[in-house]
């Protein structure tokens, strides 16, 4: 069986049915902006089936983790701070 060129991971960022994110949207070196994004998406979408929290939550750790060690140890403290910008968004407590 041949071996596929694209990883899973990378056809669900790309063809998720949870959610519509703004292209590039993990590339912004800004934590609000990542949060605010995500957000959006996350409360405009209607093909989730959690809520609006969990669902971007979800998404933004999937990314973190998909990536793994191909992430820069600053991109990887932007993305982590998105997450406590969106616990805010939301209106919970920050982790740290």
């Amino acid at each position: 069986m041949a071996k596929s060129k694209k990883k899973w991971s990378q056809d669900v960022t790309e063809h998720s049915n949870a959610m519509d994110l703004k292209e590039g949207v993990f590339k912004s070196d800004d934590p609000k902006k990542v949060a605010r994004s995500i957000k959006h998406s996350a409360e405009k979408s209607d093909r989730r089936t959690s809520s609006p929290f969990r669902a971007a939550m979800s998404m933004l750790t999937f990314y973190i983790n998909r990536a793994g060690e191909q992430l820069s140890k600053k991109r990887r403290g932007t993305l982590e701070k998105a997450k406590d910008e969106l616990r805010k968004d939301f209106g919970r407590q920050p982790r740290h």
